[in-house]
């Protein structure tokens, strides 16, 4: 069964190079952008509807900026370039991870409350200053910040396979010094004449992952705001509806996370069936190292061409 799992986890790699290769993202990102667009002009006609009095139109509003939250997940972006990355470079629990999601979805939020009625109330700047400021410096920044976790990515993928490969190679002379004879041993993780582990299980090879680290990539993904979220807050904020602004900016946040939620879990998925066939092989450790340099690879790839085109 565990062969199976990482056959499977192959071919579902091997689909998404494809869809990949053939533009298939491209497309994706095309259809984001146009719906991205239609949202937000329904947003706009809603908020009119509210400021002329109909409550029933809030509910349109909060719904609207959801659903272009969702859409904006879809396309291109930094956050599931990072959650999935990271998801797929370590083992991370389905739930920690989902609120390392959700976290960075909101801090998207918080930011660009923050910027905006910072913009509005303290430097007097308009819509297109906020988002110029914010494709100028925050998202470079941003960018810049996720590329520099890919590199740490690699690292930490480098540095285990070196001392992997030192630990290998000090086992390989203390084998020289036993005296039993496993060739006839029926064994799984141990050996019954010495007990031994001659190969990690995917638990044992793992390693938890600490607050420091949800923290950066909660960071490097919440510095860098929604631009339709600063639209919405603007707008409200001359209409005199701040409140459902806000409101409209934690929805948006919202439908966001969900779809950054699902690439994670996805990635993480991917990796614990490309890695379940090796559970209990000395090459396990070896594989997972080498699992974390290829994410932190794609991070920087992928991050370095989205601060090259902002630059």
């Amino acid at each position: 069964m565990r062969h199976v799992l990482s056959i499977a986890a192959c071919l579902v790699f091997v689909a998404l190079g494809w869809f990949w290769f053939t533009g298939g993202f491209d497309r994706l990102g095309f259809w984001a952008a146009t719906q991205q667009r239609d949202f937000q002009n329904g947003i706009a006609r809603a908020l009119r509807l509210v400021r002329a009095g109909e409550a029933a139109a809030i509910t349109t509003v909060l719904l609207g900026c959801f659903a272009y939250g969702l859409a904006h997940a879809a396309g291109p972006g930094h956050g599931k370039v990072l959650i999935g990355g990271y998801g797929f470079a370590r083992k991370v629990p389905m739930l920690r991870l989902s609120l390392i999601a959700l976290a960075a979805s909101l801090g998207q939020a918080v930011t660009a409350v923050l910027l905006v009625y910072a913009g509005v109330l303290v430097l007097n700047l308009g819509r297109e200053a906020m988002v110029e400021m914010t494709e100028a410096i925050m998202a470079p920044v941003s960018y810049g910040a996720i590329a520099l976790i890919g590199l740490w990515l690699v690292w930490r993928g480098v540095r285990k396979l070196s001392l992997r490969a030192s630990n290998d190679a000090h086992d390989h002379a203390q084998h020289h010094d036993h005296t039993h004879d496993h060739a006839h041993e029926g064994h799984d993780h141990h050996c019954a004449s010495c007990g031994h582990a001659h190969g990690p299980s995917l638990d044992q090879v793992e390693n938890v992952t600490s607050l420091r680290e949800a923290l950066m990539l909660i960071a490097g993904i919440a510095v860098r705001p929604c631009t339709g979220a600063l639209f919405v807050l603007i707008i409200t904020w001359q209409m005199g509806i701040g409140g459902l602004g806000i409101a409209g900016a934690f929805a948006m946040a919202f439908g966001t996370a969900l779809v950054t939620i699902f690439v994670g879990l996805v990635a993480g998925g991917l990796r614990g069936g490309m890695l379940a066939g090796l559970s209990g092989s000395p090459q396990l450790a070896r594989a997972v190292a080498g699992l974390e340099v290829l994410a932190g690879i794609a991070v920087v790839f992928l991050a370095g061409g989205l601060l090259l085109r902002a630059l």
